[in-house]
């Protein structure tokens, strides 16, 4: 049974300094499920002494003792797919089979591949007379969104052990469950104590203690721009590491001659995926004017098809959205985008058909956007996809680009060499051709306002660690 009163600090599972707990909402029908504990800056302080303590020797562990502590990790996780799963669907509203699949999945992918790359990874390289060592940055901060929860806790929590690092993650107040499941199953593989330490509560108050601790070496952090600005303010007067994961507002470019077919309803799905709570959704489809009416009536056949409902009903597409202020932000969004002149495809504001309660919103699809437009600005974070015309591929690179976002692209063309043109004047961290999916060993991460350092394979590995050359290490 988890503990959602207690945090994970130093090895063991102990009372918050102060006493104060928030409700843990079931999006899909509105009603309190449990009190989750609530921390202070007394709480972060005690679990960053414990994670300093802990750093003194886990630092100097070898490769095969993390190795060998990351393959316990993987093979308890697997253990609790289905638990996890339910817990992130109760929490933030995934469907059932795609929780369990696609988000508990993501965290064991994340495992997994980061055991394959410490494996193999040269963590000492000649050059000329001196060795250059890449060494454990120190004690990081990590705190984690409810989007996909147990994807960007892995994504952080194990390249940090694989390097050698100690830490302190906050995860998502909304959806605690699984990063207290998380917590369980280090402490059963046997992570040190202080190795990892989990401090549940707000960002205001455990976020900035975090952000602002002068023992604190990096802070990873992966939520919104606002929010992430706000971290980099706090963190500036220590100096420490600051990697950041943030909002998008990503193109997905259709150029002429692409299989409409194929392009609009792989995007419209894509968009959908999650209730469209992902930061890399490709929420802005940019296609030829010239075939608007005919990618607007293909999108809406996708959204006509796509159902919204419970979570653990069989046949359900996309669950609720997380909470409240999340349905609130993005019904205002909906209007603003009928109010500035959008064509409204698909959807529109209120609750889908036979929903009567819940976080729901309906699958919308918006033709004839021009760029200035409030929705193809704003990241909406719901399944909204607005559809912009191009005039033609230099006015789409054009459109693409004009965001101060930039995590991820998508392009669909005839040939692939014409997308790869496409692909290298993207201004984005992540580029995908013709429907390809993401791939777990190359580096995933943002330019300009989507943030900054990359996490997924090798790349993440070495946000966590320092180089050092020591010349002469290498003379006669």
């Amino acid at each position: 049974m988890v503990n959602r009163m207690q945090f994970y600090i130093d090895g063991a599972w102990v009372d918050p300094a102060v006493k104060k707990s928030t409700a843990v909402v079931n999006p899909a029908t509105e009603e309190a499920m449990y009190e989750v504990a609530l921390g202070s800056k007394a709480d972060v302080d005690k679990a960053v002494a414990a994670a300093k303590r802990a750093f003194v020797t886990f630092s100097q562990t070898s490769r095969d003792e993390r190795v060998a502590l990351l393959s316990k990790v993987i093979e308890i996780y697997k253990g609790r797919l289905k638990e996890i799963g339910a817990a992130v669907s109760d929490e933030m509203g995934a469907p059932l089979p795609m929780a369990e699949k696609l988000q508990a999945g993501a965290g064991l992918g994340h495992l997994m591949t980061t055991l394959d790359v410490l494996k193999n990874y040269h963590f000492e390289e000649p050059v000329g007379t001196a060795m250059v060592l890449r060494e454990p940055v120190g004690v990081v901060g990590m705190i984690t969104p409810w989007n996909w929860p147990l994807n960007q806790i892995a994504c952080k929590v194990a390249p940090a052990l694989a390097a050698g690092c100690t830490m302190i993650l906050k995860p998502s107040e909304f959806t605690p469950t699984s990063a207290l499941i998380f917590a369980e199953i280090l402490h059963e593989a046997g992570v040190p104590k202080g190795v990892f330490n989990l401090v549940n509560g707000l960002g205001p108050e455990v976020g900035a203690a975090m952000s602002e601790h002068p023992d604190i070496d990096m802070i990873s952090f992966t939520g919104s721009t606002r929010a992430g600005i706000d971290v980099a303010k706090r963190a500036a007067p220590t100096v420490k590491r600051v990697s950041q994961e943030l909002g998008g507002k990503s193109p997905n470019v259709i150029l002429e001659g692409a299989d409409l077919t194929k392009a609009v309803t792989g995007g419209v799905m894509h968009m959908f995926n999650n209730s469209g709570q992902s930061c890399n959704a490709p929420s802005r489809m940019i296609v030829p004017l010239s075939k608007m009416k005919e990618v607007a009536a293909i999108a809406k056949a996708v959204a006509d098809k796509t159902k919204a409902g419970d979570p653990r009903a069989e046949g359900t597409t996309i669950g609720p959205v997380v909470n409240r202020g999340q349905w609130d932000k993005i019904q205002g969004l909906i209007k603003k985008g009928i109010d500035e002149g959008a064509t409204l495809v698909a959807g529109g504001p209120g609750l889908p058909e036979g929903v009567n309660k819940g976080f729901y919103v309906r699958p919308t699809i918006f033709a004839d956007v021009t760029p200035d437009m409030t929705i193809a600005r704003e990241e909406i974070f719901g399944p909204v996809l607005t559809i912009i015309g191009a005039k033609d591929e230099a006015d789409a690179v054009h459109i693409a680009n004009d965001t101060p976002y930039g995590l991820a692209g998508y392009v669909s063309a005839d040939t692939v060499d014409s997308a790869k043109r496409v692909a290298r004047q993207i201004r984005a961290g992540n580029v995908n051709l013709q429907g390809v999916p993401n791939d777990r060993t190359a580096p995933f991460g943002g330019y300009k306002q989507s943030g900054n350092g990359r996490e997924w394979g090798k790349y993440g590995l070495e946000d966590f660690l320092e180089v050092k050359a020591v010349a002469g290490f290498n003379a006669a």
